[in-house]
């Protein structure tokens, strides 16, 4: 016998009884015994938090799907409510424990009908929809929604869900693009405005202004003028670190939102204030994009990555008050990405011995020659390309090479003598300046702080002593804060004076008219001299020859001119010095000629001859060692003649 049918029909649903089941808005399907004993299931979604709120007459409708399982025969008891999705996107099942356990019931054979509002509450997603479609159809369990009840198994009702599913994610397609398309608007008049960084100040009418507050300011200032003097995001840390340099931030949410609080300058923030165009007074929206492929790797988790300018879908000048101008942005930009350890860019001047990593080019590829330390008193220039492909570009060591790029920008630097003392003094000065002016500010702030605890003690009535002692806490505490910033300070005052000292201005002169003595004084760093040679050397290209001791050099200057010179590298054997053959036959005629080996050593050091290696010139061992060769040439020449027959 089979099982009774069943005609139903969700709260709300019009029906048409002259049409009977073929009728629209209407479906008809068989509920059996089997369908009862198991679970009926509703799934309970709205999309965000701000729906739940104020959207309850959905969620209300949503829960009462329960009594409407109730009306097609399922006991209570049977009868499950999952809303673990409350807040939750459809568009992925990532992040939503409340599908996944829906799967899962479904796979274990538990679930006899599954009910939703609606498709898009179970899924706007083609791809989970049409999983939770198989699956259903796998294990017999029916689909409903506010249109009826359908069986994955049949045709019709299949096709119906498809195009159910399909046009749900249309939806999503298109309220997403909707919304996009208004923000993208809003943002091309430059209006798009949720938060600024800090050093400005968004007002409520949504005007953005620079930070009331003069220390921020200046502190903002400090960061940006720091990194055009010192070049380096690291420097720039470092140097805000050791003065202990703090930023005044806003905070964006909670209780004390739009509150001024004052933190130390961590990385994140330093690079946010040198890569944020706002302090060049652009405005600037699609700086960042989403990355499908990380995203899809971090399981739906949304990652961005930052665009090239020239992908930035809004930019516009002069939109806001500047803290410096845009070419010097551009510069900062610039300058950030030839910092970069990346094959297109030199880097940052690290603590290596070698003066020329990433400015030195192998002439003969034209890639950039890596920096080696075999040892850690002589580095040695490599080919890239030979160390990654195996070519055979020649490398040589970094002596020969730096001491030639050393000398030429000590001879570039002799005119300018007067001037840089000038300079160092000027920059010394302006470098105390700012670092007092902090100090002031700081210490107004302690004071104001002071001030304001004094005036809430004495605001307090005499006898509500439990008040009154907490405020007596905080003024004290206070009081020694300012105590510590006033002896602190006083140190700071004795270690660097606000104004240079004579002999300090003399010490400067000095210096600056012996550029080649400061150039090797021990505490001129590594990096600063490569630091000095990238402000005046654009590349150096070097031709080395396998069997060649002279290295052809080409220097490119800023500027556009262009110097040749030559150098002798050290190689590893006599075949590769380019006069070998010419140094045997030399050898040999003076040794014919009745001179001693101690007597050539010393005629082949006079003639100018160069040793593969050694500085020291020739000895009696290394031409010993000559002669043998020669010896056993003559050997090698005379067996190889045909023996007359």
């Amino acid at each position: 016998m089979s099982a009774p049918e069943i005609t139903s029909r969700l709260p709300g649903e019009r029906t048409t009884p002259s049409l009977g089941t073929a009728a629209l808005g209407r479906r008809s399907t068989v509920i059996t015994d089997r369908h009862r004993s198991n679970l009926a299931i509703v799934y309970v979604r709205q999309s965000s938090t701000q729906q739940i709120f104020d959207h309850q007459e959905s969620r209300e409708r949503q829960y009462a799907l329960a009594d409407y399982a109730a009306t097609l025969g399922w006991p209570r008891e049977r009868i499950e409510v999952i809303d673990d999705d409350q807040g939750r996107s459809g568009r992925t099942v990532e992040h939503r424990p409340g599908f996944q356990r829906l799967l899962a019931e479904v796979t274990l054979d538990h679930v006899g009908i599954v009910l939703g509002l609606e498709i898009s509450r179970l899924s706007r997603s083609s791809k989970d929809w049409y999983h939770l479609l198989e699956l259903c159809a796998v294990f017999g369990t029916l689909l409903a929604d506010q249109d009826g009840i359908y069986d994955p198994n049949d045709a019709n009702d299949r096709l119906l869900l498809g195009l159910k599913g399909t046009m749900s994610e249309v939806e999503l397609s298109t309220m997403r693009n909707r919304l996009e398309r208004g923000k993208l608007h809003k943002a091309q008049r430059g209006d798009l405005i949720l938060t600024v960084p800090c050093g400005y100040l968004k007002l409520p009418t949504g005007e953005v202004i620079l930070e009331p507050d003069e220390q921020a300011r200046a502190t903002v200032q400090l960061v940006l003028d720091k990194f055009a003097e010192l070049g380096s995001y690291g420097k720039v840390y470092r140097y805000l670190t050791r003065h202990k340099i703090c930023a005044g931030i806003r905070i964006h949410q909670g209780p004390r939102r739009g509150e001024l609080v004052w933190r130390p300058v961590s990385r994140a923030l330093l690079g946010r204030i040198l890569h944020h165009p706002i302090y060049a007074g652009a405005y600037a929206y699609g700086r960042r994009q989403v990355d499908p492929k990380r995203t899809a790797a971090c399981g739906g988790k949304v990652r961005m990555r930052s665009v090239p300018m020239s992908e930035w879908k809004v930019l516009q000048h002069d939109r806001f008050p500047a803290y410096i101008p845009w070419e010097r942005y551009l510069a900062n930009q610039q300058r950030l990405g030839s910092n970069r350890s990346w094959p297109e860019a030199p880097g940052v001047p690290r603590a290596g011995a070698a003066l020329l990593p990433g400015l030195l080019v192998c002439g003969a590829c034209g890639r950039r020659m890596h920096a080696g330390y075999r040892s850690k008193a002589k580095p040695y220039y490599e080919c890239m390309r030979r160390k990654l492909e195996g070519s055979s570009c020649r490398g040589l060591g970094a002596a020969a090479v730096d001491d030639l790029v050393g000398q030429q920008v000590l001879r570039a630097l002799e005119p300018a003598a007067l001037e840089l003392s000038l300079r160092a003094q000027l920059q010394i000065h302006q470098e105390r300046e700012r670092l007092h002016r902090q100090w002031q500010l700081r210490l107004e702030r302690a004071a104001q702080t002071v001030q304001r605890a004094e005036r809430q003690y004495h605001a307090v009535e005499p006898e509500n002593r439990l008040v009154a002692r907490t405020l007596e806490q905080r003024w004290e505490e206070a009081l020694r804060a300012e105590r510590a910033y006033q002896e602190e300070y006083d140190r700071f005052l004795q270690d660097q004076p606000r104004q240079l000292t004579d002999n300090e201005k003399a010490q400067i002169v000095v210096l600056a008219s012996d550029i080649p003595k400061l150039w090797h004084a021990p505490e001129t760093t590594a990096a600063e001299r490569k630091e000095v040679v990238r402000l005046l050397v654009e590349r150096v290209i070097v031709q080395v020859q396998a069997d060649d001791e002279r290295v052809g050099v080409e220097i490119a200057w800023r500027g556009g001119l262009t110097t040749k010179h030559e150098v002798i590298r050290s190689v590893a054997r006599y075949e590769s010095l380019g006069v070998y053959r010419q140094l045997l036959k030399r050898i040999r005629q003076l040794r014919r000629a009745g001179v001693t080996i101690a007597r050539i050593a010393k005629q082949l050091n006079q003639e100018g001859y160069r040793t593969p290696r050694s500085r020291k010139g020739y000895t009696s061992t290394s031409v010993r060692k000559l002669l043998s060769r020669c010896r056993q040439k003559a050997k090698m020449s005379r067996a190889q003649r045909p023996q007359p027959k």
